[in-house]
């Protein structure tokens, strides 16, 4: 009777160790490739519109990431080179698969705008600054050479000063 048990309660574990074995070979198969396959998914773009990394849609149910994952996987297991296989994929969805342009022609001008760019604001902020100190200040309004003023002069430019602020 002892061993009419045990083999029940083997029945009911069966399917969870297989199960288990079952993730375990997935995760342990998906382990030996992803490091690279990731290095290659990271310069590609999902093509489900999303406009993410290929390795990071987050969709749930993307009906083409995990295709191109896939391929992806496939293909580094025959031993493609990565330029080979980016190749393949831009041949397959255009350079648009590409997550960052490639820097000849055309694309060229994304790698170079924005460095020109900030090439120009800085010489603005510069040139902003070198203006702003070289002013002079607005309460210095008397001429700096010419006959300095008498005493009587200052005398009534105060008095008058001093009328018009009581008025």
């Amino acid at each position: 009777m002892h061993s009419a048990a045990r083999a029940r309660r083997l029945a009911c574990l069966a399917p969870a160790l297989a199960l288990a074995a079952t993730l375990l070979g997935v995760s342990f198969a998906q382990g030996q490739s992803s490091d690279r396959a990731k290095q290659v998914g990271a310069k590609m773009v999902c093509m489900c519109g999303c406009g993410q990394v290929l390795t990071e849609c987050n969709h749930i149910d993307c009906p083409v990431g995990p295709v191109m994952l896939k391929k992806v996987d496939q293909r580094i297991a025959s031993g493609e080179s990565d330029d080979l296989l980016l190749q393949s994929f831009i041949q397959e969805y255009g350079e648009q698969v590409l997550s960052e342009p490639p820097a000849r022609g055309f694309n060229l001008v994304a790698w170079i705008i924005p460095i020109v760019a900030f090439g120009a604001g800085l010489a603005l902020v510069i040139v902003v600054i070198r203006q702003w100190r070289g002013r002079t200040p607005h309460r210095n309004l008397a001429p700096a050479s010419g006959p300095p003023l008498s005493a009587d002069a200052l005398d009534r430019g105060r008095h008058q000063a001093d009328r018009e602020t009581d008025d």
